[in-house]
């Protein structure tokens, strides 16, 4: 049976995660989202203490430490601010892909610039107006030249599509149906042809920018390409399982945030002549967003675990994401009404908390796409 307990190293990088958020994320939180800035100098910081690459080798610029340590780190920094900590993700999951399926050229290149911060963060490119849940609807296609390949197409809900450095691009190489005939590109931010679209007006993370990304015309030499020819599906599966934790990871630290300030406050806040955490209408949904992010907590630990381990995690990836994302919702929802009419006003860091929270069921695969995918594995024996 797995030991949960973190090892010295995973506690040493959900220290300095910690130390991090609370010195660098905190204070910027609530400006961040009133003003909707893109957190250029909170990530460069993240770079230089080794959080845009926690899960890649040493010997490419990153940590090393593993996706154990991994979920630790964005569920601390995710109490701290949601915005900049999706940007993390994404980066660090852009600089993994590339580890595990770029040539070596590829990855000496690009992974240690990601890790660094030189390209600010990485940007994956998968979704597409018509091809958000079914990758197979993609109509984005890269045509074979004699030097290298020519990108046409768009893509849609791309997170720090702003500022994003470099892309995984997924397109389509020939015609076979559905995702067969689907491949990875790494196409740089400032490729002539790429242009970057107006950041969405989204309900919450407003400091993490998701635009559209189109590409006219955009030629890429032959050794842009990604893993293998029509592999490309493959690599995006790969991708999403170990972003999945992430992004589980940082649903429960924002559940932990808002299960942190609904038990403060009920130990603050007085009517009819004591604290309202002494009344079992406060106790009762306090008492069950403990229990449930402490079994977030553990699902993500062992869908990171048999990750670490190299192990198959699809299924446990997905049961993870689903459940933290739908419970963290639930928590921040009962923080709200604990902190009654105060709780719907920005004053109050709940509010943003809600906002942040909501869309964590719907990236890296909607709720309903993740229970597909444990449907599946069930079907297949698993």
């Amino acid at each position: 049976m797995p030991n949960f307990e973190p090892t010295e190293q995973q506690t040493l990088i959900q220290r300095a995660a910690r130390a991090y958020a609370e010195r660098v994320l905190a204070p910027r939180a609530d400006e961040l989202d009133r003003r909707g800035t893109f957190p250029c100098e909170s990530l460069s910081e993240a770079a230089d203490l080794g959080l845009l690459g926690i899960n890649v080798p040493e010997a490419l610029g990153g940590t090393q430490a593993g996706a154990v340590a991994y979920s630790l780190a964005v569920s601390e920094l995710a109490r701290a601010c949601a915005a900049t900590t999706v940007a993390i993700c994404v980066s660090n999951m852009v600089a993994e892909v590339i580890a595990s399926f770029g040539t070596e050229d590829q990855r000496a290149e690009h992974v240690p610039r990601l890790c660094g911060g030189d390209y600010v963060v990485g940007g994956f490119a998968l979704s597409e107006p018509e091809a958000g849940s079914d990758p197979g609807a993609m109509v984005t296609k890269a045509v074979r030249t004699d030097d290298g390949w020519v990108l046409q197409g768009s893509k849609c809900w791309i997170t720090s599509g702003t500022h994003a450095g470099l892309f995984v691009v997924w397109a389509r190489t020939n015609d076979s149906p559905g995702t067969r005939g689907i491949s990875a590109f790494l196409v740089p931010g400032d490729a002539p042809g790429l242009s970057r679209g107006r950041p969405e007006e989204k309900m919450g993370q407003h400091g993490s920018t998701t635009t559209t990304v189109d590409f006219d015309e955009v030629k890429v030499p032959e050794r842009a390409l990604l893993g293998t020819e029509g592999g490309g599906f493959r690599v995006a599966m790969m991708a999403l399982d170990g972003g999945r934790i992430g992004i589980g990871s940082l649903a429960l630290g924002i559940g932990l945030a808002a299960f942190a300030k609904a038990r403060s406050y009920a130990q603050q806040r007085h009517q009819f002549g004591r604290a309202i955490s002494e009344f079992q209408a406060i106790q009762w949904p306090l008492a069950d967003s403990d229990t449930e992010l402490e079994a977030a907590r553990l699902l993500l630990l062992r869908a990171a675990w048999r990750k670490d381990q190299g192990l198959p995690h699809t299924r446990e990836a997905s049961m993870a994401k689903l459940f933290a994302t739908e419970r963290a919702f639930q928590v921040c929802n009962r923080a709200i009404q604990v902190h009654g009419g105060y709780g719907y006003v920005r004053e109050f860091a709940v509010e943003r908390l809600l906002r942040d929270v909501r869309v964590t069921s719907i990236y890296e695969g909607t709720s309903e796409i993740q229970r597909l995918v444990i449907a599946r594995e069930l079907s297949r024996g698993r």
